[in-house]
């Protein structure tokens, strides 16, 4: 997923999409501990989404404070 548009969602829709990326995330974890997994690639994609997810939430909650 782009930055460009996580930064188009809310507040509550990041806090969901943080969940859910890190629910895809302990699933792929899984598979690749039983060799399930085609594409570990996958693995440092989602960590990265999560990365950007927890980034944008963090700039808007220091926004936030500085206002």
């Amino acid at each position: 997923m782009k930055a460009i548009k996580i930064r188009e969602l809310t507040n509550e829709e990041l806090a969901n999409e943080l969940n859910e990326l890190k629910s895809e995330l302990f699933k792929l974890r899984f598979q690749f501990a039983t060799n399930q997994l085609e594409n570990p690639i996958k693995i440092k994609d989602v960590k990265r989404d999560i990365a950007r997810v927890k980034t944008i939430i963090r700039e808007r909650e220091l926004k936030v404070a500085n206002k």
